[in-house]
């Protein structure tokens, strides 16, 4: 099984405020009072009038000004999502959390061997979540991993999502090829254009060589999802080692609108990242990929765990600036960028007396 909690952010916030139901919610900054910031999440309805996650929050604004805008409360979200992995822990084999408000679930034994089962138990495991939570999940049921998140994802909210067995490159054959993870708009137009691949039954046509020539030991991993026969494990995960976030231009870009990326829409993602995920951190690096795929990476080891995103941008910028003086001219002419990206390692549980400045509301 996949199981995702439908909408997290948004749903808890609704949970606890029921005169919020059937508004559009956006979580993140809050627009009228900084114009730095990202949508961390947002509610079906707000999506419905073209709101994502990752979206600059002054963008969302221009979007639905009319929508609710909540800053995030990630101790909360933290606290609900424990309950939450509890209740799924205590019904499978095999349990592995892929991040605050997703799991995937091993329950071959626990469903007996017997296929038809398995959906009983995801019926249970969305009836007990709703009572003892107040909130949906949506559950795809499949054979492997892969095929299991794209079928949690084609009934939401509140879906459930059984591939049949022995015919899950059949099921997948008519489904758009964006539906699995990992291709993203570029890869999907790529795809497009250079082999006429629009939907997974396309690329179920393509041959495994030709996939392994454009792509790599990733071809042999697209290939496997297509037909069905992905057979990655699941099993429990460890702390984490990193968290990261990055972004590769349409089109190579002058040095200071990358550094403008890297401190908004990228340094606000990872830390709610981070946040969501209950860490702290002391290493932050930067990777920047000049034209002609010069790549070079820089980090720094601060003095105490934080979880601060200010001195997580502060120093990002400062890792960036010693590539500043590269991009304006002389021997190296002016160097445009293709990709930025940011990371934080060294990571730990966060500690109950983490940054107090972390919980305070901008603009206090």
């Amino acid at each position: 099984m996949h199981v995702d909690v439908d909408s997290f952010y948004p749903s808890v916030e609704k949970r606890n405020d029921p005169t919020l139901e059937g508004k559009p919610v956006i979580v993140g900054a809050d627009p009228r009072s900084s114009r730095r910031g990202v949508v961390a999440s947002c509610s079906y309805e707000a999506r419905k009038l073209g709101v994502r996650a990752g979206m600059p929050i002054s963008l969302a604004y221009k979007i639905s000004p009319e929508a609710v805008y909540i800053r995030p409360n990630f101790a909360l979200y933290s606290r609900v999502s424990t309950r939450v992995m509890g209740l799924l822990r205590d019904h499978c084999d095999v349990f592995e959390q892929v991040s605050i408000d997703e799991a995937f679930l091993e329950v071959t034994n626990k469903a007996g061997g017997d296929y038809e089962r398995v959906r009983d138990l995801a019926l249970e495991i969305k009836a007990k979540v709703k009572r003892e939570e107040g909130l949906t999940c949506s559950i795809g049921i499949s054979v492997n991993k892969s095929s299991a998140k794209i079928a949690s994802d084609l009934q939401k909210p509140d879906g459930l999502t059984v591939i049949p067995k022995g015919k899950v490159a059949e099921f997948l054959s008519p489904l758009p090829v964006r539906m699995i993870t990992g291709v993203g708009r570029k890869t999907e137009e790529f795809l497009s254009e250079t082999l006429g691949v629009k939907t997974i039954g396309d690329l179920q046509k393509i041959k495994g060589e030709i996939l392994l020539k454009h792509f790599g030991k990733t071809g042999v991993w697209l290939w496997g999802v297509a037909h069905g026969l992905e057979q990655i494990e699941v099993k429990e995960r460890t702390l984490m080692k990193s968290l990261s976030a990055e972004h590769t231009f349409q089109e190579d870009v002058e040095f200071e609108e990358a550094l403008s990326k890297v401190r908004g829409e990228l340094a606000h993602t990872l830390h709610n990242r981070l946040m969501s995920a209950g860490y702290e951190y002391r290493v932050i690096s930067i990777k920047i990929r000049f034209s002609h795929f010069q790549t070079h990476t820089r980090d720094n080891t601060l003095p105490a765990y934080t979880t601060s995103k200010d001195a997580l941008i502060d120093e990002a910028i400062n890792l960036m600036g010693e590539f500043r003086e590269s991009s304006k001219g002389g021997s190296k002419s002016r160097r445009r960028v293709r990709l930025v990206g940011v990371r934080v390692a060294d990571l730990r549980k966060r500690s109950s007396n983490s940054d107090l400045g972390d919980w305070i509301p901008e603009g206090l």
